[in-house]
């Protein structure tokens, strides 16, 4: 089927599994016994693709709008059956749920007799992924079992045994201990058929008394009591499945357009930016600062900035040339003679050397 024949939208079963209704099995058996309608119309068969412009309804109840995928971990107790309805009567686990809780399935089924985790979601599509044999995930169980078994009792296990001409896969068990009459094994598995353990257990001639499954793949029972339940956060299930489950794809939704920012005023005559055509016909006063005709405009001016490295020269003329003639440096003189200091401190200066021709002075007579 090419792209062009395609037909549009998702089939029905697969829409009300999303939408927390039912799983996809559960879903085609609704609208085979005619709970499910399609734009007011009952239908019979599953193969109906549907889009959002459809109106969906399930007895008569309009389809609620898909929420987000979510997971909670259940300790389910001994004696109840994990399905929606029993035909005998018998109490499920869905009868003693908490009342806030939505409409959930359950991944996988635990028999009548056996206890553990059980995986609990509103949404088909994570509840068939979790259920693919590709995932294989492991699946460990606690089980006391009733006698003393030695290893090699429990070696054809451990190879894979044919029961009743069904071929089961090796398993992984472990002898934890033995207490009194009975024995603790720790088995693990990545198929889940109908009664897998006990059946096998008992064509070795051993007798299950009591089973306890404590992971399913990366979730574990941990501290759970019978009859807890714990919602698995969203970060764990982004990292275990690759799946965001509060995003809008993983719950069925496009998500929402982006808001288009809404563009700045410019302010006429900005920088950059061109002034809007009219502006000054529509309102002239913001231009003017006062009503009436908008002001003539201004001739636009190149302004020039001179700088100058020294001072311009003066022109040539003889008061200036007699200025300069004054401000010229002076030739080089002899320095004069230090003049004398006589009387300072008491003490005459001490006689330089005579100049030629000079005539000696009196020596100077000493004050005191």
């Amino acid at each position: 089927m090419t792209e062009a024949t395609k037909p549009e939208g998702e089939r029905i079963a697969k829409v009300l599994s999303r939408a927390g209704v039912a799983s996809r099995r559960e879903a085609e058996r609704m609208i085979e016994i005619g709970q499910v309608a399609v734009n007011g119309k009952v239908i019979d068969s599953p193969a109906l693709n549907v889009t959002a412009a459809d109106r969906i309804t399930v007895d008569g109840k309009p389809l609620a709008a898909p929420e987000p995928a979510r997971l909670w971990l259940y300790y389910k107790p001994e004696g109840l059956v994990t399905s929606a309805s029993d035909e005998k009567g018998r109490d499920t686990v869905f009868d003693h749920l908490p009342e806030d809780m939505p409409r959930v399935m359950s991944v996988g089924r635990l028999d009548l007799n056996s206890e553990g985790l059980l995986l609990l979601t509103n949404d088909g599509e994570l509840k068939r992924k979790l259920e693919l044999p590709s995932t294989g995930w492991l699946r460990k169980y606690r089980v006391r079992i009733k006698g003393n078994p030695a290893e090699p009792d429990l070696e054809p296990l451990r190879k894979g045994i044919t029961v009743d001409g069904e071929k089961f896969q090796p398993m992984s068990v472990s002898l934890d201990r033995i207490q009194g009459a009975n024995a603790w094994l720790t088995v693990a598995l990545r198929e889940g058929r109908n009664r897998e353990i006990r059946r096998a257990v008992g064509a070795i001639g051993l007798t299950v008394n009591r089973l306890i499954r404590i992971s399913y793949g990366p979730f574990r029972l941990g501290e759970l009591q019978p009859g807890e339940v714990e919602e698995v956060k969203g970060r764990v299930l982004r990292d275990q499945l690759g799946m965001d489950p509060k995003s809008e794809e993983a719950s069925g939704r496009k998500p929402a357009p982006k808001p288009i920012p809404k563009a700045e005023p410019v302010r006429p005559g900005a920088p950059g930016k061109a002034p809007r055509a009219g502006w000054a016909a529509a309102k002239p006063e913001a231009r003017t600062g006062r009503t009436g005709a908008p002001a003539a405009a201004k001739p636009a001016t190149k302004t020039t900035v001179k700088t100058f490295s020294r001072r311009p020269p003066r022109p040539q003329t003889a008061e200036t040339l007699a200025a300069e003639a004054i401000d010229a440096p002076k030739p080089w003189r002899k320095p004069a003679e230090p003049k004398s200091r006589t009387g300072a401190r008491g003490m005459a200066p001490k006689p330089g050397p005579a100049k030629p021709g000079a005539k000696p002075g009196p020596r100077p007579k000493p004050r005191g």
